[in-house]
């Protein structure tokens, strides 16, 4: 008998944990084109506070302890640094961007996800001191935040040529 009561719990608690459940223990589906919607719209205010060089807006897209990794530059894993980087980049007289996302990935959590793209910019090179174009990809990994905005947690840049539309499916 104490076997099968204690194989009834186990198999509770396992049904428990499978479920997604939210406080008070009501069960809780993620909308994920929602989501997907909602880091599109916060891509397109990062670019347009890119183009409008507004540090300020930009910073406000990180984590507190968000990271972030431009080519040839140190990963930067607070404020100050993002800060520093951010300052640097829009307050280049040639600096222009223009990024967008291939792919948008939403955890079944609901708490946690990823956008993939591909970006150009123009930037002044340091060696040359005049304007020079490059291209690339980035990864961002989201989370989202007590009051409901989603933060950038991890932000990856990586130069050279962006990524290939994936091929369209025939059938």
């Amino acid at each position: 008998m104490r076997t099968i009561i204690l194989g009834s719990v186990a198999l509770a608690a396992f049904a428990l944990v499978g479920c997604n459940m939210q406080k008070g223990g009501e069960h809780h589906e993620v909308d994920t084109a929602a989501i997907t919607d909602q880091l599109k719209a916060s891509e397109a205010a990062w670019l347009a506070a890119y183009n409008g060089k507004d540090a300020e807006k930009l910073a406000a897209q990180y984590a507190t302890d968000g990271s972030l990794a431009n080519p040839g530059a140190a990963l930067v894993t607070d404020a100050a640094g993002r800060r520093a980087a951010i300052d640097g980049m829009v307050n280049d007289p040639a600096f222009k961007l223009d990024f967008a996302s291939d792919s948008v990935r939403v955890a079944k959590s609901g708490d946690l996800a990823t956008t993939r793209g591909h970006f150009t910019m123009t930037y002044t090179d340091p060696a040359t001191k005049k304007p020079a174009n490059g291209a690339g990809n980035y990864l961002t990994v989201w989370q989202k935040q007590e009051d409901g905005s989603w933060k950038a947690v991890e932000d990856f840049i990586t130069p050279g040529p962006a990524a290939e539309a994936p091929a369209a499916a025939t059938g």
